[in-house]
């Protein structure tokens, strides 16, 4: 199996220079340049039953040579949906197109990567529910017929131009499920969710990572950028990087579990895997507004962060790991949740020290 390596492409004659990137099969590259990324399925950790579809999918199409029907992932960042993404490239040997849903701005765009698209190929919309709603109409009759209806001008000269495109595999990433619409959706053929990977698998992934990078690691050191790296293996490939320059700075270049958890606690990650923000996040529930209830757009203004972010990156984890609870209300601090930032709840009134 040869790697897959990531150029930019120029836009062709005729694009609307909307920005994508494309897979081609290449010579072996250096672990720097694949940036640690699994390229077939048996090198992909985790999340077993949608890899288990997928393969499903992908040998039914090779065996009658069509493209692979649409596909959605959706969960949160950093779990692999790129990832996948690459793979079913790989697999089916058809380029994969990467963009996102906030750069397709017009049906113009969209026109543009459609037609450039050849029979097979793969379209990766990452943050699909960030589509404008005007461009993601013109989706339903590309994924369903294979063909676009373009207005051209408007009032008395307004005329439609029917486009046909090639058979393409549309695979749409999103962190936000619910805000995809009804129709959006239901054109879907397979729609799986890549939920938080437990310590064991993200240890597996580890070893692989640092065997790419030829990073010297012990089973502790390994053991210990797992549990903390939040059960999401891009997170565990980001601490890799820094630990093992920590490593090479201090320590003659072994990651040994002290090792780790000196880096860690540099980067203010705890042993529960909690970064600066998520402390500050539970501190200022705590301190400001009695543990709650209250408002995500609340919390976000009280600690200088998008409530956005504050959504898709931190809260899924306080959530899974039980520091916080999602009422109707809004949301509440829980006894961990104080634990977990050296508080106890005091009768409704704010957090106390310990």
């Amino acid at each position: 199996m040869t790697d897959s390596k990531i150029k930019s492409q120029k836009p062709k004659t005729g694009d609307t220079g909307v920005g994508f990137i494309q897979t081609t099969l290449t010579a072996p590259a250096t672990a720097a340049d694949v940036a640690l990324r699994p390229l077939a399925f048996g090198d992909f950790a985790g999340q077993s039953k949608t890899v288990e579809r997928l393969k499903v999918m992908v040998g039914a199409a090779r065996r009658r040579g069509e493209a692979l029907n649409h596909i959605l992932l959706s969960g949160p960042p950093g779990l692999g949906k790129t990832t996948l993404a690459f793979i079913l490239g790989a697999e089916m040997g058809r380029n994969v197109r990467i963009t996102s849903g906030p750069v397709i701005e017009k049906a113009g765009d969209l026109a543009g990567l459609l037609t450039n698209l050849e029979e097979g190929d793969i379209l990766f919309i990452d943050e699909i529910h960030r589509l404008p709603k005007t461009v993601e109409e013109y989706l339903y009759s590309a994924m369903e017929d294979y063909r676009l209806d373009i207005m051209i001008d408007q009032g008395p000269n307004a005329r439609s131009v029917r486009l046909s495109l090639p058979k393409f595999t549309l695979v749409g990433a999103t962190t936000r499920a619910g805000l995809l619409t009804a129709p959006l959706r239901s054109r879907f053929t397979l729609q799986t969710r890549l939920d938080y990977y437990d310590a064991a698998t993200l240890l597996g992934i580890v070893r692989r990572s640092c065997g790419l990078l030829k990073v010297e690691l012990d089973e502790d050191g390994g053991r210990e950028i797992a549990t903390r790296a939040r059960g999401t293996p891009r997170i565990a490939n980001n601490l890799i990087y820094f630990i093992r320059d920590f490593a090479q700075e201090k320590a003659q270049g072994r990651i040994t579990r002290a090792v780790a958890a000196a880096a860690l606690e540099l980067l203010e990650i705890d042993v529960r895997g909690l970064d600066e923000m998520d402390k500050r996040i539970l501190r200022v529930m705590a301190q400001h507004y009695a543990g709650g209830p209250v408002g995500m757009n609340t919390i976000a203004v009280a600690v200088g962060e998008e409530a956005e972010t504050l959504e898709e990156v931190h809260e899924p984890f306080l959530i899974m790991e039980g520091y916080l609870q999602r009422t109707p209300q809004g949301r509440v601090l829980t006894a961990m949740g104080y634990q977990a930032i050296g508080l106890k709840p005091a009768g409704g009134a704010q957090g106390e020290l310990l």
